[in-house]
């Protein structure tokens, strides 16, 4: 399934509680609506695993996730009668069968985010659960520049919040880009795998340099040094949104999330 997501409202992805206990109060997860929406679907209890999970705050255009279920239900009826369930933030945008080994995590080979700022003097009255407002001028072409140190496959040690629980920093940085249009400025990232914070981290330390605080060399230093510590801060969680997961073409999902054969 692709679920679709308005964070604002959510503590992440994550369910905070094992199935069966009661569920922390005012710390509604994602997951916990899917899973309970599907759940009545079926009949019995479904636990999901997704791509990739999303912090407190954080959207999703394609969050993946798999289930297995021990009663048949057309996709259709998966989609329609999920999302019926479903609060108005959140919805079911496809559902297709797959083979028995595929893994909504394992299965992927890259992911997809965006981040979204909007710069200009004056506060935002609409979108503003989607992007972040920055006043101050911002260079966007010297941050695009600057973020191009962080391809390839690197240690992003300066870029990984401290509760980080991956076993190592390394990933791979497949595409990494800055642009602007008109008032709002868009970063968009691939990589195989993303560290806790990753992305608002190293947007964070992008507006460092954006705002002509540090050059634009100073991205490749941080880099180097592998030092959370000296690095800008964590930028805001509502302007990020997870786009999607990549497989392979021989999962047999939809294009949106399936790697180009070129």
């Amino acid at each position: 399934m692709a679920v679709e997501y308005d964070g604002s409202a959510f503590s992440g992805w994550q369910r905070l509680t094992r199935p069966g206990e009661e569920g922390r109060r005012d710390e509604a997860t994602v997951q916990e609506a899917v899973e309970a929406a599907l759940g009545f679907v079926a009949g019995q209890p479904i636990a999901t695993v997704c791509a990739g999970r999303t912090d407190a705050g954080v959207h999703a255009r394609a969050q993946v996730i798999h289930f297995d279920s021990p009663v048949a239900r057309d996709p259709r009826g998966w989609v329609l009668g999920t999302t019926t369930r479903l609060p108005p933030s959140v919805c079911i945008r496809w559902c297709v069968p797959v083979a028995g080994d595929f893994h909504a995590r394992f299965s992927a080979r890259a992911r997809r985010y965006r981040y979204r700022l909007l710069n200009r003097p004056v506060r935002p009255a609409l979108m503003r659960e989607y992007l972040v407002w920055e006043r101050r001028p911002v260079d966007a072409r010297a941050m695009h520049r600057a973020a191009q140190a962080l391809l390839g496959e690197q240690d992003f040690s300066a870029f990984r919040t401290v509760h980080c629980q991956a076993p190592h920093a390394r990933r791979n940085m497949h595409e990494i880009s800055v642009h602007r249009d008109g008032e709002v400025i868009d970063f968009e990232l691939q990589a195989n795998a993303f560290l806790h914070h990753q992305v608002r981290n190293i947007v964070g330390s992008l507006l460092v340099v954006g705002r002509g605080e540090k050059p634009e060399a100073w991205i490749a230093e941080l880099l180097a040094g592998r030092d959370r510590t000296v690095a800008g801060p964590t930028a805001p969680p509502g302007g990020l949104m997870f786009l999607n997961p990549l497989y392979p073409p021989a999962c047999g999902l939809p294009a949106e999330v399936t790697l180009s054969d070129a």
